[in-house]
């Protein structure tokens, strides 16, 4: 990573503070992109204590115009881009039918668009460059499995999961294997995304059960650019709750359903309509955890987590031994 020039988006809280830090604790260039101003200054200047460069560029990523002026200003002050990290996403809790068209719409534009616009912007940098890695951080959620009250985040997310499959088959399509587009899907994470979300249910979020930290996903950022692959599967159980959605999905899903419903939400009444960040910078609200100890009180959640994926995988298994044994001849 030293004097790597990388731009990361959503630089200013969460997931994309952890990987510009991550980075420039490495010695890159990091130019940062986000719409609160203030923060991202302060996170420069932590970037340059932690021995790299930080350059701030306040961003809408969902103004393909404001982006594409990023990627121009990484040019200018450095010469080159060589890792894109599209971290900047924004969320909304509600049914569907809660949720304003409006609000869902804004949404789609920064979590779907905001990442194309990104690879719109940098692709020529790196066409010219003969090399680059562009970086998209997904979910599992979305990308693997659903969750209700969270329809347009995971609608996003499995958006953003499909766009990197096409771009990777067109950029091999077109003979540019030295460009990589990359994928993450990390478990839930402890950043500020709840606190910052729209909140449409008329129910108070409870504390979900972080399973990584951002620092956590900001080292598989940084690991992934020296080894690119389509897809990262991050945190603890990622992979097992994969297989056990793969081999149990249905009975999977109710599981997730009726947790998420009865645990993670309030009574209805208790939390009034909020559109969260949707159209405003963070600022104050920035941060780069949520305040959930997702690295210090969540072994006991982990493992039950891990042992309901677990306990799902084995229940199918066994029933698909006795629905596929042996046969008498007719």
């Amino acid at each position: 990573m030293r004097d790597a020039v990388v731009v990361v988006t959503g630089a200013s809280s969460g997931i994309g503070r952890a990987t510009a830090l991550a980075c420039a604790g490495r010695g890159a260039r990091v130019v940062l992109a986000a719409r609160s101003e203030a923060v991202l200054d302060e996170v420069a200047r932590e970037c340059r204590r932690r021995g790299g460069e930080g350059f701030a560029v306040p961003t809408d990523v969902a103004d393909e115009r404001a982006v594409r002026e990023l990627a121009e200003r990484a040019v200018d002050r450095f010469g080159r881009v060589d890792v894109w990290v599209n971290a900047a996403g924004v969320g909304i809790l509600g049914r569907f039918d809660q949720v304003p068209s409006a609000e869902l719409r804004r949404l789609l534009e920064v979590n779907v668009l905001g990442a194309v616009h990104g690879a719109r912007a940098v692709l020529p940098v790196m066409r010219r460059q003969g090399r680059g890695v562009v970086i998209d951080v997904a979910s599992l959620l979305g990308g693997v499995v659903v969750a209700p009250y969270l329809g347009g985040y995971a609608m996003s997310k499995a958006a953003l999961v499909v766009f990197d499959d096409v771009l990777r088959q067109e950029l091999a399509l077109a003979g540019e294997r030295r460009i990589q587009v990359c994928t993450l899907l990390p478990a839930a994470v402890d950043t500020p995304f709840f606190r910052q979300a729209g909140n449409r249910s008329g129910r108070a979020v409870r504390s979900l059960p972080p399973v990584a930290t951002p620092e956590r996903v900001a080292r598989a950022v940084v690991r992934t650019t020296a080894r690119p692959r389509p897809r990262v599967l991050v945190g603890p159980y990622a992979r097992l709750l994969v297989t056990a959605h793969a081999l149990a999905r249905r009975p999977l899903g109710r599981a997730a359903a009726r947790r998420t419903d009865r645990t993670y939400f309030g009574p209805a009444g208790d939390a009034p309509p909020s559109s969260g960040i949707l159209y405003g910078a963070s600022d104050a609200g920035a941060a780069l955890r949520g305040g959930r100890h997702g690295g210090l009180r969540t072994t006991g959640r982990r493992t039950a987590a891990a042992g309901l994926a677990l306990g799902t995988v084995l229940a199918a298994s066994r029933r698909r031994a006795r629905t596929s044994g042996p046969r008498c001849p007719g």
